[in-house]
C-alpha cells in the first residue's frame, strides 16, 4: 500500500476502537466507515439498515465479496492506548476495528485499480452474537455473487502468517437457557413448594456424563440463576444457561434436543413448567477447498508464511451463513506467538498486520479475475 494509505486505515481503526459498540448497536461505527468510503474513493455505498455494502458494479460479471464485522465486546478497557475505548464497558476486544480498516484498505487499492469485475465489500453488524451474518447472506444470490472472503486475526501464530484450513474451520454454537416454574416456600417447609436446584443439578450431572462419552459435543455452563442469598426461603424459580459446542450443526442439534426433552422430563416429573429460549446461534464455517487454494495462491505471491491448521478451532464465527449460500473461505492472520489473546481485556488489534490483510485480499481479487 501506498504509507499515506497504510496511515489513513491505521488512523481509522484508532477511531473506531476508541468508539466501540455493541452487537446491533454498530450505528456510529457505520457512519463512519461509510463516510470514510465515500470520502476516499469512487465506490458506491448503499446503506442496508443494520450493516451497508460498498460496490463496484460492471455489468456481465459474476462479484466477488469481501467481509468484516463491526461489532466490539461487553469488556471495559483496561490497558493504556492513546485511542482507548471512550465508552464504559465496551472495547474492540476482538479486532473487529482492525478488520473494517483493513476493508477500507482494499477499497482505497480498488479505487485505484479500476476492476474489470464486480466486487463487494460487506461491513456486517452483530457477529459475535450471530445475528449479523444471518441477515446479509441471503445479499449474496441476490447479486448473483460467485464467492466470499474474510479473515480474522488469531494470537499463537507467527507474525503476519496466513493460517488456513480446508473444510471445517470453526464449529458450530448455540446458546440454551432452560428456566424452571415451580413454587416458592419457607425454607423451614420445603415440601411445600418445589424447588427447581434438584432438576438444574440432574441436568448438569447428565450433560457432564454425556460429553465425557461423545467427544463430539462441548457444553459449557455458563451461568445458574436460583433464588437469593435468603436463608428462610426456598425459591420456586431457577434458570440454566448452557453454550451448546460441536463440529457440526446436526450433532449440535440432537445434543440440544436431547437437553431439552430430559428438563421438560423432570419439569413433568416434580408439576414444574419450563420456558426455553435459543440464542448466539451459529453454524459451522466451511471453507471451500478452491477458496483456500486462491488464499494459499495470494500467500505465495506475496512471500507470506503458511500455516495448516491441524484441527478446528472451537469458537465459532458466523462467517459460516455466508458459506451455506455460496463458495467461501476464511483465513487467518498471525498476531504473533506470544501476543495477547482475542477476548482478553489485554488485548488490542496488531496494526503491524493491516497490511497483509489488504495485500492478500487485493491479491485474491487480482487471482479471481
Amino acid at each position: 500500500m501506498k504509507r499515506e494509505n497504510l496511515e489513513k486505515i491505521k488512523n481509522l481503526r484508532h477511531v473506531l476502537h476508541a468508539h466501540p459498540e455493541l452487537s446491533m448497536h454498530e450505528n456510529e461505527t457505520k457512519r463512519r466507515l461509510m463516510n470514510f468510503i465515500e470520502e476516499n474513493t469512487r465506490l458506491a455505498v448503499v446503506d442496508c439498515g443494520k450493516w451497508f455494502y460498498a460496490s463496484r458494479y460492471v455489468e456481465g460479471t459474476k462479484g466477488i465479496a469481501f467481509r468484516a464485522d463491526m461489532d466490539a465486546l461487553p469488556i471495559n478497557e483496561s490497558i493504556n492506548l492513546p485511542y482507548a475505548s471512550e465508552n464504559p464497558d465496551v472495547a474492540h476486544k476482538c479486532g473487529h476495528d482492525g478488520h473494517c480498516a483493513a476493508l477500507c484498505g482494499l477499497a482505497l487499492e480498488l479505487d485505484v485499480m479500476n476492476p474489470e469485475r464486480s466486487v463487494y465489500l460487506i461491513f456486517q453488524h452483530a457477529e459475535e452474537t450471530g445475528q449479523g451474518a444471518a441477515e446479509c447472506a441471503k445479499f449474496l444470490r441476490e447479486r448473483s455473487i460467485s464467492s466470499i472472503y474474510a479473515f480474522h486475526n488469531w494470537s499463537g501464530w507467527a507474525l503476519n502468517s496466513i493460517v488456513i484450513r480446508y473444510g471445517l474451520c470453526q464449529c458450530a454454537s448455540s446458546g440454551l437457557t432452560i428456566k424452571f416454574i415451580g413454587k416458592t416456600s419457607h425454607a423451614s417447609e420445603p415440601e411445600k413448594g418445589i424447588n427447581p436446584a434438584f432438576a438444574i443439578a440432574k441436568i448438569i450431572s447428565e450433560i457432564e456424563n454425556f460429553t465425557n462419552r461423545n467427544k463430539k459435543i462441548l457444553c459449557t455452563v455458563v451461568n445458574i440463576k436460583l433464588g437469593e442469598k435468603n436463608f428462610g426461603i426456598s425459591p420456586g424459580e431457577g434458570e440454566i444457561s448452557l453454550t451448546l459446542r460441536a463440529e457440526r450443526e446436526e450433532d449440535m442439534r440432537i445434543f440440544r434436543n436431547s437437553v431439552v426433552n430430559l428438563a421438560e422430563k423432570l419439569a413433568q416429573e416434580n408439576s414444574m413448567k419450563t420456558e426455553i429460549l435459543n440464542s448466539d446461534y451459529f453454524p459451522e464455517t466451511l471453507s471451500d477447498s478452491c477458496c483456500v487454494k486462491k488464499i494459499i495462491e495470494a500467500a505465495k505471491e506475496l512471500n507470506l508464511k503458511i500455516i495448516e491448521m491441524p484441527e478446528a478451532i472451537r469458537a465459532s464465527e458466523d462467517f459460516g451463513f455466508y458459506t451455506k449460500q455460496i463458495h467461501g473461505a476464511i483465513f487467518y492472520i498471525g498476531n504473533g506467538e506470544d501476543y495477547p489473546a482475542i477476548h482478553t481485556a489485554e488485548y488490542d488489534f496488531n496494526d503491524e498486520i493491516l497490511e497483509t490483510a489488504v495485500d492478500v485480499f487485493a491479491k485474491i481479487f487480482f487471482l479471481a479475475n
